[in-house]
């Protein structure tokens, strides 16, 4: 239970860092932590005209290789199927939409544009 607070408290600093450092870069941050109930995205910002769902890994250390490396398959339909159920939700059917990664090692941030299609 403690680690689980931990790794929780540390995700959520991640995703406060990257909505700023998106902001730094000129994104409009729609919505953090949106959920549904086949899922989460962590940011739903716009570049521009294009909507970006942002996944968000953060890790101390590459002990266990790049945080990106956690972003499997089923994880990025999860993603898609969530982004799917927000354009309609929001009536933007017919918009540009990316899916990025957002990856921090320590409190070094590198956004991976285009991570997945």
């Amino acid at each position: 239970m403690e680690n689980k607070k931990k790794n929780k408290i540390e995700g959520n600093v991640g995703e406060v860092m990257s909505a700023e450092f998106l902001k730094k870069k000129g994104y409009k941050i729609i919505t953090t932590n949106f959920k549904t109930k086949f899922g989460e995205i962590d940011i739903i910002a716009k570049d521009k005209n294009t909507f970006v769902f942002v996944e968000v890994k953060r890790r101390e250390t590459l002990k266990f290789g790049r945080p990106i490396e956690a972003i499997n398959y089923k994880k990025e339909q999860t993603i898609k199927k969530v982004a799917e159920y927000y354009l309609n939700k929001t009536k933007n059917f017919d918009k540009d939409v990316r899916f990025d990664v957002i990856e921090i090692v320590g409190n070094e941030i590198t956004h991976i544009e285009n991570a997945f299609m």
